[in-house]
């Protein structure tokens, strides 16, 4: 080795690069965290807003004419199962991701649920007095096609549906996917059990109101 060679500087590796990447990653996962947070605070959001609307309404409600057995009643229970599948995702948000959030499916989930928020109170307000919790028959019970009614027969059933496809894309784990497969099934049963009351007590009316409106999508199903 020459003298030259001995004596020749070795070139200096800048950490800068290294230091400039590491705080712009730090910057996107903060900028991610925040985005993650007001998506799940307009979910939330949504869901109160229906439930507020809910509570608020149902004090001007016809009464039963003919109630619901507890055993009918009990097809409720995937439904509730849905809602604590739900809070448990947002609670404590652990197991298996099948849905990597990005800010495209964030801005999705908010607009679906916003959707289904929207859906369920224009619902529930064209309803009015004819609502009730179970699957039941009220005191002078008119059957409603105006509205939302007009387009689907169940859009309330949907309203909630898309709210929970919405909380589901939301929080990207299985066990909010469980919450919606437990709130489809629920739901099924529910409309199943609904047709089969409104078959019975509007025999002429219903069945020409089935052939001509679909009962979830517009059109479609």
């Amino acid at each position: 080795m020459s003298s030259k060679e001995a004596t020749k500087p070795h070139p200096v590796v800048s950490a800068r690069p290294f230091r400039d990447a590491l705080r712009c990653c730090r910057a996107n996962h903060f900028g991610y965290t925040i985005g993650s947070m007001l998506t799940g605070i307009v979910i939330l959001a949504c869901w109160v807003s229906v439930a507020l609307y809910w509570n608020i309404s149902a004090r001007s409600v016809k009464s039963p004419a003919e109630r619901q057995n507890f055993v009918a009643r009990l097809a409720r229970m995937p439904v509730w199962l849905g809602f604590i599948l739900f809070i448990a995702a947002g609670i404590h948000p652990v197991g298996m991701v099948v849905m990597r959030r990005t800010v495209f499916s964030d801005s999705a989930a908010v607009a679906i649920c916003a959707l289904g928020s929207f859906l369920a109170i224009w619902s529930r307000k064209t309803l009015g007095a004819e609502w009730s919790q179970d699957v039941e028959l009220k005191q002078g019970h008119k059957l409603v096609e105006r509205g939302s009614y007009s387009l689907m027969r169940h859009p309330i059933y949907t309203a909630h549906l898309l709210m929970g496809l919405g909380t589901a894309i939301g929080s990207g784990r299985l066990v909010a996917f469980a919450g919606l497969v437990s709130f489809v099934v629920g739901f099924w049963i529910k409309l199943n059990q609904e047709e089969r009351l409104l078959l019975r007590c509007f025999p002429d009316e219903y069945p020409a109101y089935k052939a001509r409106v679909k009962a979830l999508i517009p059109y479609v199903l």
